[in-house]
């Protein structure tokens, strides 16, 4: 079945793991995108060099930068329209997307946690403290969630979500390593899912409808 690129923009305020990854992925052919540009509150992060890096348009765009919230607000929504994503992408950004970018992109932006939602999430969980909660709890199984963004932290509708192993020796570190790499397989597929056209969205419900046959 050929599918049609879609237009991707990617936030993301730390290493970029995941912009890589989905980059890797579109190079490699596996994943129907363009990347047309990472945007972060970071000026110095991962993510903005290896965009620059591989010449994708790289901005650096954060609240400190206006005197208000809605001249910032304002500069993100023209950035948006004039780069005209299909679809945006959270990969690893720590900001919350202020209520206008997101009613703008409604069912249009997506988030990736290192958890299976709602356990383990909301603000104030994230990264390493995820891992370090779901050891604590005695979970035997953790996971990873790709979710629809709204006004809240991680409170979207599930797009898929797939189990990790805990294993009896993990620390924080060796399950966020496992996690991770599900992350770099999950994202893309979900994206993946977005180019084919087979999301249908009807409040909370996300479903996944079957491909077409070649």
């Amino acid at each position: 079945m050929e599918v049609e690129p879609i237009r991707i923009v990617a936030f993301a305020s730390g290493n970029g793991s995941n912009v890589r990854a989905i980059y890797d992925n579109i190079q490699r052919g596996s994943l129907s995108a363009d990347l047309v540009g990472v945007i972060s509150n970071n000026s110095g992060c991962g993510a903005l060099q290896f965009a620059r890096e591989n010449s994708i348009p790289a901005l650096h765009i954060s609240l400190r930068q206006f005197s208000t919230a809605a001249a910032y607000e304002e500069r993100l929504l023209n950035v948006l329209h004039e780069r005209a994503p299909d679809l945006i992408v959270l990969a690893g950004y720590m900001k919350m997307m202020p209520e206008s970018i997101v009613r703008a992109f409604k069912n249009r932006m997506l988030n990736i946690h290192p958890a299976l939602l709602p356990s383990f999430g909301g603000r104030g969980l994230y990264g390493h403290l995820v891992h370090e909660a779901v050891l604590d709890y005695g979970c035997k199984v953790s996971g990873v969630t790709v979710h629809l963004v709204d006004a809240e932290y991680d409170t979207g509708p599930p797009v898929l979500q797939r189990c990790v192993p805990v294993l009896d020796d993990d620390t924080p570190e060796t399950l966020a390593s496992r996690v991770l790499q599900e992350e770099h397989k999950i994202y893309s597929d979900a994206i993946q899912l977005f180019a084919e056209k087979r999301v249908q969205i009807s409040g909370r419900s996300v479903r996944i409808c079957a491909g077409s046959k070649k």
